[in-house]
């Protein structure tokens, strides 16, 4: 892996841990129907992700780790091995995109996280009341999905596990789109290094 000697170590972990994903344009026909609170009606091309995509980046990295270089005071690069794990997730999307998912979502496995919790909004720790009491929020959206991970980083499992896990009880995981979001989705990952993976060479 090459080493840029004007990058700082934070530098080479931002680049070798963040996802690209492939874009697409969206149909003019399609662009109507953003809300117009998140997209300005006068858009004229729209790009998006498919959430699909963004996961899949982890899948290799959940494996075996992202390796970056780091540059230690000597001189020698450490190559450090980092695995994502997921911390907490939360995804507000549109009525319309909620009412597509509702059906699809309830019939899934309702089961139970022994380290985990969904949580509502209002703070309220609940498992499976996702769609219950839902107050339209225009721009913050509707809430679909809440998870926040309670477990200690050593009792985790890699992010794409997690990620499986929960897409068996809230399809949109994989399937939304990026317009589908509302601006306030956000996610957080934790990365673990694995100090057992890493080598040393000397830096030319």
């Amino acid at each position: 892996m090459m080493v840029f000697d004007s990058e700082s170590n934070l530098d080479r972990f931002l680049r070798c841990t963040t996802p690209i994903v492939p874009a697409y344009s969206l149909p003019k026909t399609q662009i109507k129907n953003l809300n117009p609170l998140w997209y300005p009606l006068e858009s004229q091309s729209v790009e998006y992700f498919r959430l699909g995509d963004f996961w899949d980046c982890f899948d290799e990295w959940s494996a075996y780790g992202a390796g970056v270089p780091i540059v230690s005071e000597t001189g020698e690069t450490l190559v450090q091995y980092y695995v994502p794990y997921l911390s907490a997730i939360q995804i507000f999307t549109s009525h319309s995109v909620i009412n597509t998912l509702r059906e699809e979502t309830e019939s899934g496995d309702s089961g139970s996280e022994s380290c985990s919790e969904e949580w509502r909004w209002e703070g309220c720790s609940s498992s499976e009341e996702g769609f219950d009491h839902q107050e339209p929020l225009d721009r913050l959206g509707y809430s679909y999905l809440q998870y926040f991970e309670r477990c200690t980083p050593y009792s985790r499992v890699p992010l794409m596990d997690k990620i499986k896990e929960l897409g068996e009880r809230y399809v949109g995981l994989r399937s939304l789109r990026s317009v589908d979001l509302s601006p306030a989705s956000w996610m957080a990952v934790a990365w673990s290094a694995f100090s057992s993976f890493s080598c040393f060479r000397k830096q030319s």
